[in-house]
C-alpha cells in the first residue's frame, strides 16, 4: 500500500531536523503497534510518502492516526501554534505486488530528485534510499519480498536495486501512481483490480461515478 499524507494547504510540516527525527520515531513506534511493515518512506517538507504492508484490517488507518495526532501535538507544543497540520485524511492505493511494488519504491525515493531538491536520491537524508540501496542501518525498514527477489545475497540485492535508479520512471507510470494514490484507487492490472473490487464490493479504478476529482501532488 502506498500512502501520502499532505500538509494542510501544502504548508510545511517539518521545520527542523528534530521534527524529522521525531516523526520517524513515531513511525517506528506506530508501525510496530499497528502491525505494519514499512518498506520505503520519504519525508518531504510538506508531505510524507510511505510504502507499507498492513497486516490487519485497520492497520493503515490506525498507523496514520497514531502518527498524525501525536505529531500535530508535538508541532503545536514546540512552535507555540494551534490548529490542524494535515490536509484531511491520508490518501492511499493498494499496490499489486509483482507488478508495481518496485516502481513504488522508486517513485517514493526519487521524490526529492523530481522536486529538484537533490540530483541523486542518496543525497537526501530523509528517505529510505540509503537503507535500501546502500545498506545503511535502519530499524524502520522491512524488505518486501519483491525487493528481496532482486538478488541471492544482500550485496547483490542492493547492487541490482541501485541499478533501478540509473533511469527515471516513465512519465506514464509516474502519472499512474499519482492518480491511483490521489484517487484512492487500486494500482494494478485489470484482473487484480477486478479481484479487489469483488472483495471490497465497490469500484476501485479511475472513472468511478460520483468520485470528486483530487488535486495531484508530487
Amino acid at each position: 500500500m502506498h500512502l501520502i499524507q499532505r500538509g494542510n494547504n501544502r504548508s510545511v510540516c517539518f521545520f527542523s531536523e528534530d521534527d524529522y527525527l521525531f516523526y520517524l520515531e513515531l513511525l517506528a513506534e506506530q508501525a510496530n503497534k499497528n502491525a505494519c511493515e514499512i518498506h520505503a518512506w520519504c519525508l518531504m517538507t510538506n508531505h510524507v510518502h510511505l510504502l507499507i504492508s498492513p497486516h490487519e484490517k485497520n492497520s493503515a488507518s490506525s498507523l496514520m492516526k497514531g502518527i498524525g495526532q501525536r505529531y500535530v501535538q508535538y508541532i503545536n507544543r514546540t512552535y507555540g501554534r494551534s490548529g490542524t497540520l494535515w490536509e484531511g485524511r491520508f490518501r492511499s492505493c493498494l499496490v499489486q505486488s509483482d507488478s508495481y511494488v518496485l516502481a513504488c519504491y522508486r517513485y517514493i525515493e526519487m521524490n526529492p530528485v523530481r522536486a529538484k531538491m537533490v540530483t541523486h536520491p542518496a543525497e537526501y537524508r530523509w528517505s529510505s534510499y540509503r537503507a535500501n540501496a546502500q545498506s545503511e542501518f535502519s530499524h524502520l525498514i522491512t524488505p518486501h519480498a519483491q525487493y528481496l527477489s532482486l538478488g541471492d545475497t544482500h550485496i547483490s540485492t542492493t547492487e541490482v536495486y541501485r541499478e533501478l535508479f540509473r533511469s527515471e520512471l516513465e512519465i506514464g507510470l509516474v502519472d499512474q501512481i499519482r492518480a491511483a494514490t490521489n484517487g484512492n484507487y487500486v494500482l494494478g492490472g485489470p484482473r487484480f483490480t477486478a479481484e479487489v473490487e469483488a472483495m471490497i464490493g465497490r469500484r476501485a479504478r479511475r472513472g468511478c461515478p460520483g468520485r470528486p476529482k483530487k488535486n495531484s501532488i508530487p
